[in-house]
């Protein structure tokens, strides 16, 4: 478990919180934080891909930043330049992972899980994605590569029930492969450092399913 530094495509480095298994790799997962940062929380997560077998690399698009309320946050995501973290520092991560060889795949939370998805678009690195409560805004899933994973929260208030409706209605009428789960909670309800809104038992099964996705696409032998 490191910080690291890993080289863009645009030749400049950024840098990350990378997780290693204990034994032989059972593929990669690039971890994309929500809009506070790269916090203890996001390492947390990668050490837990690590415990189920996976290199797990969290990229720091805020370069060092975390935001320590609402306001900061929502300032510090408004400000980002999506595209650019996509082609840069998600894309960096994905090729970094590779490099060790295995199949990759993203999982993102939030600000995060619209990242997820506008990279399973973007990117012909990845293998598979898996979201926690985030869309892009006017985001089209015709334009998904990869098969993916949907948590998404019956109470949220960003993600609402009617756009997760019209991301499953896009999701089916394009023919993609794609399992989606709405669950009894509230937005965020995975971090567990927000009591506020944590949600336990959801967390647990959302955690159950994304591991059994991951490794039914990452150790897949089919292309």
């Amino acid at each position: 478990m490191a910080e690291i530094e890993f080289k863009r495509p645009d030749s400049s480095t950024a840098r990350g919180y990378l997780a290693e298994p204990a034994g032989a790799p059972r593929g990669n997962v690039i971890v994309i934080h929500e809009w506070w940062g790269l916090t203890d929380q996001i390492r947390g997560v990668c050490n837990r891909l690590a415990k189920e077998g996976f290199r797990a690399l969290a990229p720091d698009l805020y370069e060092g930043e975390v935001a320590k309320n609402a306001e900061e946050a929502n300032a510090k995501m408004t400000s980002l330049d999506f595209v650019r973290a996509v082609n840069q520092h998600i894309r960096g991560a994905a090729q970094h992972l590779s490099e060790a060889g295995g199949k990759v795949a993203i999982l993102g939370f939030c600000m995060g899980g619209a990242l997820t998805l506008g990279s399973s678009a973007m990117l012909t690195e990845l293998d598979a994605a898996v979201c926690y409560y985030g869309i892009p805004p006017g985001f089209e899933p015709s334009g998904i590569r990869v098969p993916v994973l949907l948590h998404f929260a019956k109470k949220d208030d960003w993600c609402t029930p009617a756009l997760v409706d019209q991301l499953e209605a896009g999701l089916k009428s394009s023919g993609k492969a794609f399992e989606l789960h709405r669950y009894e909670a509230q937005h965020a309800f995975a971090n567990e450092n927000r009591p506020e809104v944590h949600d336990p038992a959801s967390t647990d099964l959302a955690w159950r399913r994304s591991v059994e996705f991951l490794r039914a696409q990452l150790l897949s032998t089919s292309s």
